[in-house]
């Protein structure tokens, strides 16, 4: 578990399913740069910033080659890094070909699973949310050859150009960003990161569960005085968490 030192006048943000460069380069480079005059409002009094998945609709690092676009997203978040502001990403469901661009040339810490935290006595748990809890088979076994070893060296032997626009075509395709499932609340025994949240609250003591993935801003209450909380989208909700000793969660309507 790592605890975070929230100084004085400071803040934690989240942020979750930009999924920039869908549904095209031309419509996503409006909402990169709104995200781009949100992060620039953060940083008067952000300390830590968690970017918790699918920053991009599909990302792929090759050794020499990484996707084209999105040069003002990257440099801001540099510009945040060198301005003292602690950078974590958890891999989403769309980027989860991440490796080490993001550590080495910005200097963010890269997670790949659910990861505990600690700030002002609250304990927190934070996940982007795919693969967790019951149901979604199909996605898991997906999931699973995504991340096969074998099928990863296989796939970076594609040109670039042929791997992005195959890549991109199935992801639309899939209509995994801002799907019709995503606009609605299924209830919270069919909902399954609240699932999952209510059978970790059995063993453990979590004060907030944190996640993206869901599309849907959320706040709820659960047993414990424990709190599930989806992050939302910067496609159709533009939805961002704050905590500055409790969680808030807020829409940037700038």
């Amino acid at each position: 578990m790592t605890e975070i030192n929230l100084l004085p006048n400071k803040k934690i943000y989240f942020a979750s399913d930009q999924h920039f460069g869908a549904p095209d380069p031309k419509s996503s480079k409006v909402r990169e740069e709104k995200f781009i005059r949100w992060l620039n409002e953060i940083k008067a009094d952000a300390q830590v910033l968690f970017l918790m998945g699918d920053l991009f609709d599909f990302w792929h690092e090759w050794q020499y080659v990484i996707p084209k676009g999105y040069v003002r997203v990257l440099g801001k978040l540099a510009e945040l890094k060198d301005n003292g502001i602690d950078i974590y990403f958890f891999v989403g469901n769309h980027d989860l070909w991440m490796k080490n661009y993001l550590e080495e040339e910005i200097g963010c810490t890269v997670f790949f699973s659910k990861q505990y935290f600690t700030a002002r006595g609250k304990t927190m748990l934070l996940a982007h949310g795919d693969g967790l809890g019951p149901g979604d088979k199909g996605y898991k076994r997906m999931k699973k050859l995504f991340t096969n070893p074998i099928a990863q060296w296989a796939f970076k032997w594609l040109h670039p150009d042929i791997a992005m626009r195959v890549a991109l075509y199935m992801s639309q395709k899939n209509k995994i960003i801002s799907g019709e499932e995503d606009k609605a609340f299924l209830g919270e025994e069919r909902e399954f990161l609240i699932v999952y949240s209510k059978k970790k609250l059995e063993t453990e003591d979590i004060d907030y569960f944190i996640y993206g993935h869901r599309h849907l801003p959320m706040v709820l209450d659960l047993p414990k005085s424990s709190k599930y909380i989806n992050l939302g989208d910067w496609i159709s909700y533009f939805t961002y968490g704050v905590f500055d000793g409790e969680f808030h969660l807020k829409t940037y309507e700038a």
